[in-house]
């Protein structure tokens, strides 16, 4: 995709999804009650499913900083002692990082020296950001969540590194699987990186990766979706438009304001979802209470 073109797509991007200049929610505008109601008699069975991956604390070639885990407390004393005590834990993370599963705040997101709707990136401090933050979805996201699986699509375990999902990609998948996206949706894009991870061991995902392919982003707007979710990073490596490192996260989060949920897992979701032969399901998004981070880890729960 040429730079032109890419540019040309942004600016068609933002001006369809223009809420005001006060907006600060984005697409989750189009998440409305009426459409979390619906979304509730997406439940069937009760069942819950998580869609967040385990967290890593081991090195990688894809987590070169990985999440750190260390226990604080006392040392626990024989099993005979009377006392009391208490275990006590540290844990910290590098949030956008290629392995975790997190959501991107609307502040994750600076291109031509702004935020999404045109807030300044000097929002943005060493001290945290003051706009446009996680604190934005303080409440959660509780919507209709569906799950399109290209890989199914295709015929293959996984897609691979490098290669793109294109609108017509997901237009022929709703079709395969019965199902139809619309406003107010979580869209959930399965690549099999999270297979092909533990199947095939981990690679540097910083620089080989599967994703949506820019134009893709077209199905989202048209769409009306909420919020958009991969088992991969949504993004493709290498990029697809020379300059712009990231072109699906541009599109979607600064043009359009929509939260990205990256390295989610869904191995556990989608033979279920094959099983029963629906797509569909109750999706709650709950992130930490961070008020001036750009992202959060996340467990979103798939609700059957």
């Amino acid at each position: 995709m040429t730079p032109e073109a890419f540019r040309a797509l942004y600016e068609r991007l933002r001006e369809q999804a223009r809420q005001g200049p006060q907006d600060r929610r984005g697409t989750l505008n189009h998440l409305t009650p009426a459409r979390v109601v619906a979304a509730v008699r997406e439940v069937t069975t009760g069942r819950t499913i998580s869609l967040a991956a385990q967290v890593d604390t081991s090195p990688g070639p894809d987590n070169p900083d990985p999440a750190a885990h260390r226990m604080t407390g006392a040392e626990p004393r024989d099993s005979g002692h009377g006392g009391l005590d208490f275990a006590l834990d540290r844990f910290a993370m590098n949030v956008h990082g290629d392995v975790d599963s997190h959501l991107d705040a609307l502040c994750h997101v600076m291109y031509d020296g702004a935020l999404y709707n045109g807030i300044p990136a000097s929002s943005v401090t060493p001290d945290g950001a003051t706009a446009l933050t996680v604190d934005v979805v303080r409440d959660g996201i509780v919507g209709r969540g569906v799950l399109l699986d290209i890989p199914r699509l295709r015929g293959v375990p996984w897609l691979e590194p490098g290669d793109h999902v294109t609108a017509d990609d997901l237009a022929a998948a709703e079709t395969a699987q019965g199902v139809r996206v619309g406003a107010g949706d979580l869209l959930l894009v399965r690549v099999g990186h999270r297979r092909r991870r533990r199947e095939s061991g981990a690679w540097n995902a910083a620089e080989a990766r599967a994703g949506l392919h820019p134009e893709a982003v077209g199905f989202l707007a048209d769409r009306q979706v909420a919020v958009l979710g991969s088992d991969g990073n949504n993004d493709t490596a290498p990029s697809a438009v020379e300059g712009v490192a990231f072109p699906v996260h541009v599109l979607t989060i600064h043009a359009m304001g929509m939260h990205l949920m990256d390295y989610l897992q869904f191995e556990e979701l989608a033979p279920v979802c094959e099983r029963e032969s629906r797509w569909s399901f109750l999706c709650v998004v709950a992130p930490l209470r961070l008020p001036a981070a750009t992202g959060s880890p996340v467990n979103p729960i798939a609700v059957l």
